[in-house]
């Protein structure tokens, strides 16, 4: 008992450090993908700052530092309370146990909804289509139409048809099955994205922002085919391209 005990105090200091960088590396994941996560970055060099200079003994500096760590602290929850509000609300999305689905079952998924694509930008029929990962759809899956069928290129051709009733909404992929067409997805706020962009890479892009979607959008105007995974925009991909992406993000569990 005591040889346990004696081992734990030894190693201590570095269980607390190990600790610690697991708790920072989480909150820069909660707020990756904000205009947060930079300011985030900066406090966390301050706090690193901080303690060299109380191990170095640098009182005046210490003192310096701490009024400004504390009034950094507070700006921070001012400035960016709507991305802390957003970084809570896809922490209560988590899937706690998510469905793991088998390597040929990904590469069946990839391969349909690439096919459909692939159909529906040489028609220049526009769609989007997003692919669930960590964070549940289900807000965006209760906006539209539920489905609840295998994942299939004819199906995604019927869904996004122009004479059909839920062409205009998003498709939810969930759990390798299609769980809903017609969905509503959120429009990105950001006014840098380009004008030739319409609403469908909006929708894209804004989803992607609150989520960590894979989501492929087809343009109706100029029929490419682009990802956006994470706020970020991969426009004008080609089918293998595509392909290769898709397969890859569905199969990756972080970035």
């Amino acid at each position: 008992m005591y040889t346990v005990i004696n081992f734990i105090s030894a190693f201590k200091p570095f269980i607390e450090i190990a600790i610690l960088w697991f708790v920072i590396y989480e909150i820069m994941l909660f707020f990756e993908g904000t205009r947060a996560v930079h300011v985030l970055r900066g406090i966390v060099i301050l706090l690193v700052a901080f303690f060299v200079f109380q191990v170095l003994g640098l009182e005046r500096i210490n003192w310096l530092f701490t009024k400004l760590f504390a009034i950094s602290i507070i700006a921070f929850l001012v400035i960016f309370h709507p991305e802390i509000r957003q970084g809570l609300g896809n922490l209560g999305r988590q899937h706690l146990f998510g469905t793991v689905l088998k390597e040929e079952e990904i590469d069946y998924i990839s391969k349909e909804i690439m096919e459909a694509a692939d159909i529906l930008s040489r028609n220049k029929i526009g769609a989007i289509i997003a692919i669930e990962k960590a964070v549940s759809l289900k807000p965006y899956v209760e906006s539209g139409v539920a489905i609840d069928a295998l994942v299939s290129s004819d199906l995604l051709q019927s869904v996004f048809a122009p004479n059909n009733l839920l062409h205009d909404g998003g498709v939810v992929v969930q759990h390798g099955r299609i769980s809903a067409a017609g969905c509503l997805f959120p429009l990105t706020e950001n006014q840098v994205i380009n004008r030739i962009y319409g609403t469908r890479h909006r929708a894209a892009i804004g989803l992607s922002e609150e989520t960590d979607a894979v989501i492929i959008v087809v343009s109706e105007e100029r029929g490419d085919m682009s990802l956006v995974y994470r706020n970020n925009f991969y426009k004008d991909l080609g089918r293998e391209e595509m392909l290769s992406r898709i397969r890859d993000l569905m199969k990756s569990k972080g970035e």
